[in-house]
């Protein structure tokens, strides 16, 4: 793969684009797209979910069970479980870990959760999320150009802003959210592979997994 000195990347710079760099589904694409726009390694997910797991095992204060929706010890063993996604929650104590906003963009709403924000952080990344995944952000010097020249770290102005990359991913956002490339929880259709039980919605099939403790779904039409 040929390698572009700075003086290209520069000259081709009024080229640049936001590109979503897709990450592997497999339950852990939140941590691996985390790990690519924090340190460019796609393989972060079993080492960040230590993280966490640290982080709330830590402090049963602040990440009490009215928090995290289970008891603070049983959520460390959940989130320690390489099949299980991350949220919020995750998003929130990534942000704090590496002293970085983190901007994740809805494909849906076309919304933007911004986590770390009034916290001082002076950088920021950003994350795209589809209703069931997570793919990382990254500014390309022109289109086609290989990930290893993407920027995924972007400087944080005194109002709060990091230029024309927020523009540009918000262009990614429409495009997406134009083509319909989400997935909507509130009515998408699933079925447990378990018991072949249907499902409308992600209300209906947390609560058949709570019930009945399947948790292994397939989305169909």
């Amino acid at each position: 793969m040929r390698n572009y000195s700075q003086h290209e990347i520069l000259a081709m710079a009024d080229e640049s684009v936001v590109v979503r760099r897709v990450i592997p589904s497999d339950n852990s694409c939140l941590f691996n797209a985390v790990g690519y726009v924090m340190d460019k390694d796609k393989h972060k997910a079993k080492e960040l979910r230590q993280v966490i797991a640290a982080t709330v095992l830590s402090d049963p204060t602040t990440y009490s069970e009215a928090i995290l929706g289970k008891p603070n010890q049983e959520y460390v063993e959940w989130i320690s479980n390489p099949d299980k996604w991350g949220g919020a929650i995750e998003l929130a104590i990534l942000s704090d870990h590496y002293g970085r906003e983190i901007a994740a963009y809805d494909i849906q709403t076309k919304r933007c959760d911004l986590y770390g924000q009034g916290k001082g952080y002076i950088e920021r990344v950003m994350l795209l999320y589809d209703g069931l995944h997570y793919d990382a952000l990254g500014l390309a010097p022109f289109p086609g150009a290989p990930e290893e020249v993407d920027q995924t770290i972007f400087s944080v102005d005194k109002n709060g802003n990091i230029g024309s990359a927020s523009r540009l991913a918000e262009r990614v956002v429409e495009e997406a959210h134009r083509a319909r490339k989400f997935t909507d929880t509130g009515n998408f259709t699933l079925r447990c592979g378990v018991c072949q039980k249907g499902a409308v919605g992600q209300a209906e099939a947390v609560e058949h997994a709570k019930a009945t403790g399947h948790t292994n779904f397939q989305e169909y039409s």
